[in-house]
């Protein structure tokens, strides 16, 4: 009897840059890689979307849409280059217009994407169905899916095979068009015998020929045996990554599945030896990358908190940011009973990250002291509906802290009636700062908002983790750069200084030294102005970066009035003045990165 040959789709340079390196890595790093799975037969790559389009911009200062011309490029034009959608989200944490949704499809399509893999966390089909629709309006393939993860033990209501039968068959009665179907674990948390019953009650409702794709990640060490669960259950296609971003936090690397289903009815569609060829460039092109330790390690806590691989790394490169990854431990055990709570959506960008930062918050600031903005909205209903109701208590906590009442309305009409949403909208911040408004901008500036803007404008900074240069041969560093270990309140901080710029735990910083202090009056940020005895300081919070002061020195301020705005693992914090007052002096500008505690400014 032959063997059913299995397809597989390269994550590499998606999925493996998002668990492994929080999507931060440069396109002309990782295109040799590209050309070199090109040569060894792969067709069929992730080549954005999900966190690899806003990190571009937030982090390594380059435009995503450039990047998919240059992966099309090197791909060449019969490859399927495949890229993720968060359904009515599309590729940020914020759900957006339907004008914003069409134009996400047009878009991709132009900048040579064949598929649109498109998911909600939610499971709500509602948030398929007008996205769905755009994404084969365009031209593209749509692989519609459904999201798993398995519930934290004690959990039960959502999350089983019944669960996700009755999420198919809402996508198939709904009439969404669609090419292929997909059942999406992102954290790699669903048991094998689910995977076996869902896969396998999936292929019976099917047509002949459509083709069903199961997906997961390593983070709970039981990634390859999912894989041959759904493959037996009759999946046709599973994902995979190549080394040095596979296994731990992403997908199955291609040879360590290509080797357990040595002996079975089963064969990938892949010349391994050649793969293993392409792996060996891959791991050239990723050498000078800082890997985080816990991207590639099997996490024990993931059933009990499921934190998705690409949602893991992005989060610890965030707190390595702040200088609080020594919180992290406390926060993944805190997001056990966020996830209790809060309705059971999938964890899964954007839900994950909304889980994610309110364990943080609770972590940071006290059990449900402060409701994240996202995880709100959420347990209110602003993103659809949760698969099971959320906590009451949570609710009315959400509905009090936010000022937002609970709501069973469309969230794509209450976006389209949203005037800060939508392409209008998103024309409004080009207008006001002097950019040109093509249709890349513009779903730049809605997707992306004032860091999209702030990229435009040509202020956006690298802020891609590689490790310090070693030693040449000869065993003497590079005279270009010192580097110093430096420690704080005990502490320890690297520090590698080349020129006027100083790289401090990975992170690059242009700096400015000059002998003797400042003289009096004048601030860290530039800005003037001299603070009283009787000045009152305001501190940071939280650690974070500040990413907005709406205020000058000088300015006359009421009690309540926004200051600044700093933002920490993807949300905004208003620093609001205690009383009223004059703004006598700002110690922080616009990109600095503070610690909590800091002196952000003085009102006297």
């Amino acid at each position: 009897m032959a063997k059913k040959t299995i397809h597989l789709m390269n994550t590499s340079f998606r999925d493996g840059f998002q668990s492994a390196f929080g999507a931060r890595v440069l396109t002309e790093d990782f295109l040799p890689a590209v050309e070199a799975c090109i040569e060894a037969g792969i067709t069929h790559f992730e080549a954005g979307g999900g966190a690899r389009f806003q990190s571009l911009y937030f982090y390594c200062n380059e435009d995503a849409f450039a990047m998919m011309d240059k992966f099309r490029k090197v791909a060449g034009p019969e490859a399927d280059l495949q890229t993720l959608a968060r359904g009515i989200n599309v590729v940020g944490l914020e759900s957006q217009s339907r004008d914003v949704i069409k134009l996400h499809a047009e878009l991709f399509k132009k900048h040579g994407i064949t598929t649109i893999r498109n998911f909600d966390a939610l499971n709500d089909v509602n948030n398929l169905i007008f996205s769905g629709q755009c994404i084969k309006d365009a031209g593209l393939r749509h692989e519609v899916v459904v999201t798993m993860m398995e519930l934290p033990p004690g959990c039960e209501g959502a999350h089983n095979p019944d669960f996700y039968e009755k999420t198919l068959r809402t996508i198939l009665d709904a009439g969404i068009p669609y090419d292929s179907v997909c059942f999406k674990d992102a954290s790699g948390t669903a048991v094998p015998s689910t995977v076996f019953e869902t896969i396998k009650r999936a292929k019976k409702m099917l047509p002949e020929g459509i083709k069903l794709v199961f997906h997961s990640h390593e983070t709970a060490g039981i990634g390859t045996v999912c894989y041959k669960a759904a493959i037996e259950a009759g999946a046709d296609q599973v994902d995979c990554a190549m080394a040095p971003t596979s296994g731990g936090t992403c997908q199955p690397d291609i040879a360590t599945l290509w080797h357990a289903l040595r002996g079975t009815d089963f064969e990938l569609d892949v010349d391994i030896d050649k793969v293993m060829v392409a792996e060996e460039v891959y791991k050239d092109c990723m050498k000078d990358y800082f890997m985080p330790p816990e991207a590639l390690a099997v996490e024990p806590m993931i059933p009990w908190a499921p934190m998705p691989g690409g949602a893991l790394t992005a989060n610890t490169q965030m707190m390595r940011d702040n200088n609080i990854m020594d919180r992290y431990p406390e926060c993944i055990h805190a997001m056990g009973e966020v996830v209790r709570k809060g309705g059971f959506g999938t964890s899964v960008t954007p839900v994950s990250q909304f889980y994610f930062q309110q364990a943080f918050n609770n972590v940071m600031f006290g059990p449900w002291k402060k409701i994240a903005e996202g995880y709100g909205k959420m347990v209110l209903g602003y993103f659809g509906k949760t698969p099971c109701d959320p906590d009451p208590e949570v609710i009315k906590l959400a509905a009090d802290q936010l000022k937002m009442e609970p709501t069973k309305e469309d969230p794509i009409d209450l976006n389209d009636k949203n005037p800060k949403k939508g392409i209008a909208a998103a024309k409004k911040l080009l207008q006001a700062a002097g950019i040109i408004e093509t249709d890349e901008n513009i779903f730049i500036a809605a997707a992306c908002g004032d860091k999209g803007v702030a990229f435009l404008k040509g202020e956006a900074k690298v802020n891609v983790r590689k490790n310090a240069k070693k030693a040449d041969k000869g065993g003497e560093a590079k005279p270009a750069s010192s580097g110093y270990t430096v420690a704080i309140n005990g502490k320890p901080y690297s520090v590698v200084m080349n020129g006027d710029q100083a790289t401090v735990n990975g992170k690059t910083y242009s700096v400015n030294v000059q002998e003797g202090v400042s003289v009096q009056g004048a601030t860290p940020s530039g800005k003037e102005g001299a603070a009283t005895q009787d000045a009152k300081s305001i501190k940071a919070p939280m650690p974070g970066a500040v990413i907005r002061i709406p205020v000058s020195v000088g300015d006359s301020v009421q009690a309540g009035a926004v200051l600044l705005v700093l933002e920490a693992m993807k949300m905004e914090v208003e620093v609001k003045a205690p009383s009223a007052g004059v703004v006598s002096s700002m110690a922080v500008g616009v990109g600095d990165q503070v610690q909590s505690g800091a002196v952000l400014a003085y009102l006297n």
